[in-house]
């Protein structure tokens, strides 16, 4: 649906190149929900604003929806466009419409029939659950509203992919949640490609099904959420997600020196998750554990459970080994 290869982006500044982006490889399948987590400057914007041709590579191939980009004249670059909805960070709704007419707007610019856009307005405004507030100006719309209608404009040109600039940042933890919800809800029913970005890992775990890490304009680390949120290779995703978990690895570890005993992280995933294994595996080895800490959520539909012990007894071996037995990931930690 969309490839990246060896695709780099620079900026002249000052009479110099500015490098944003370090060649890269990177796939985004049709249908997924594609993260790309990076902290400010790390360049995730300037990957996802190539993708619709507000940007163009200093080098490299894109291919978007099987068309290259740079094979596309004007009009052609248009054509994709409208095949592409974008949902911005701070809404950027005409101030000056209303609820209505901001959906209408893409379409009308299009050609649409004005009567024509009205009806797949108000169409939308019943997806995103609006229909009360057709009439009204942004200005008359909490924040969690504003971005439902930055939703349902970006669908009205029926696009194929839907990107998303940062579109949960500007909102509270609960008006988060719906949103990322309503987008998930999108991702399953209609099909769409959607591909977000963001500085906060948590949002990638609620709602994507791969990520990509970026790190001052690198890709460090890509792969399905699972793996790359629960067994993280970079420092950077590291940091990600210790962040997530609103953790400070630096001081869990002083505190770890002093715990006696040998220290594991055990990762459960699926119908795992809410097994009585520790306990039935202790009570059969006859090891004792304490639990250092932990958390049980889940990573968009995925159960799962991660839990750091420290383990004393003579057949604590064996116990890790039953662990294994059973498909939890062990993994032990240096002190």
């Amino acid at each position: 649906m969309i490839r990246f290869e060896r695709i780099h982006k620079s900026y002249p500044v000052a009479g110099r190149e500015v490098v944003a982006l370090h060649p890269l490889d990177l796939e985004i399948r049709a249908g997924e929900v594609f993260g790309i987590v990076g902290h400010s400057g790390a360049g995730k914007s300037t990957l996802l604003r190539l993708i619709n041709g507000l940007e163009t590579p200093s080098g490299g191939t894109l291919t978007v929806d099987g068309e290259r980009l740079d094979a596309l004249d004007a009009d052609g670059l248009r054509r994709l466009r409208r095949r592409v909805g974008m949902i911005f960070q701070h809404f950027n709704l005409l101030s000056a419409k209303t609820v209505l007419d901001n959906i209408a707007f893409p379409l009308l610019l299009a050609g649409t029939p004005k009567a024509q856009a009205r009806a797949r307005a108000e169409a939308l405004l019943a997806r995103v659950g609006l229909e009360a507030h057709r009439d009204k100006y942004p200005a008359q719309l909490s924040g969690g509203q504003k971005q439902r209608v930055g939703v349902a404009r970006a669908l009205a040109t029926d696009p194929k992919i839907l990107l998303c600039d940062e579109a949960t940042s500007a909102l509270d933890p609960q008006t988060t949640a719906s949103v990322l919800q309503l987008l998930d809800g999108i991702n399953r029913e209609l099909g769409l490609t959607i591909v977000l970005i963001t500085h906060e890992m948590d949002v990638i775990r609620r709602v994507c099904d791969r990520v990509a890490v970026l790190d001052a304009g690198h890709l460090v680390e890509s792969g399905p959420v699972s793996e790359v949120f629960l067994h993280p290779r970079h420092a950077t995703t590291r940091r990600f997600v210790a962040e997530s978990e609103a953790t400070d690895e630096g001081v869990l570890h002083e505190d770890f020196a002093h715990v006696e005993g040998r220290l594991l992280r055990l990762t459960f995933t699926g119908a795992e998750t809410y097994q009585p294994l520790l306990g039935r595996v202790a009570r059969e080895t006859g090891i004792d554990y304490t639990i250092l800490a932990g958390r049980i959520d889940r990573i968009k539909r995925l159960p799962y459970g991660q839990l750091t012990l420290a383990v004393v007894g003579e057949r604590a071996d064996e116990a890790i080994a039953r662990f294994a037995e059973s498909g939890v990931h062990v993994e032990a930690l240096p002190r």
